[in-house]
């Protein structure tokens, strides 16, 4: 008889506490991904609200350029800093957004259903 079968058969209470550690592992693994997921999708939004807001005042700046003389302006870097602060802060947004598409979700899952593959595999083998 193969030794998973003799184990279901003499020992279900040992598979039942298997299968609970299963699903708490999948409800942690869950969570931590969900959470990742929208802490991206908060950066993402983000990053494009300030682009929006960097685009705009960049067109202000580009039109107030062009109708005020350039010696009659008080700080005319301004017209260049002031677009630049949300654009930086877009682009900060989208790095972030980025590094966290770099974490693998489920990985832990992965690792503990090859270790347990890799068991049956040892014991079921003469």
């Amino acid at each position: 008889m193969h030794p998973l079968l003799h184990l279901i058969a003499t020992q279900p209470h040992l598979l039942a506490e298997h299968a609970v550690a299963y699903a708490d592992l999948l409800g942690e693994e869950l969570g931590s991904a969900s959470a990742q997921w929208k802490r991206r999708a908060a950066l993402g939004a983000l990053a494009l609200c300030l682009l929006g807001v960097g685009v705009v005042l960049g067109g202000v700046a580009i039109m107030l350029w062009a109708v005020v003389p350039t010696e009659n302006m008080r700080a005319p870097w301004a017209l260049i800093l002031v677009p630049l602060v949300p654009l930086a802060g877009s682009i900060a947004c989208m790095v972030a957004a980025r590094a966290d598409a770099k974490a693998n979700p489920f990985e832990t899952v992965r690792m503990q259903v090859k270790a347990d593959v890799a068991m049956l595999r040892e014991v079921s083998s003469p």
